[in-house]
């Protein structure tokens, strides 16, 4: 078996762009969502910072921080 390499670091002379990080999501109870899953929903419920209820119609669901897969529309 082989070992996971490590993260790549940047060094800040190095003439290439650093990676950027994406800024956090935020999320308000009502807000419209797409979900690459689930389909399109409505955030039903907030739990500060670590996960929403959202609403999809013919279910729920609990997404949890850092919501990479859905998106406000």
């Amino acid at each position: 078996m082989t070992k996971p390499s490590a993260p790549r670091r940047h060094l800040p002379t190095s003439p290439f762009n650093a990676p950027s990080a994406a800024p956090p999501k935020h999320f308000d109870l009502g807000d419209r969502v797409t979900h690459d899953r689930y389909g399109l929903g409505r955030i039903v419920g907030v739990e500060n910072g670590v996960a929403m209820l959202v609403d999809f119609g013919s279910r729920q669901a609990r997404i949890s921080s850092p919501y990479t897969h859905m998106d406000k529309l």
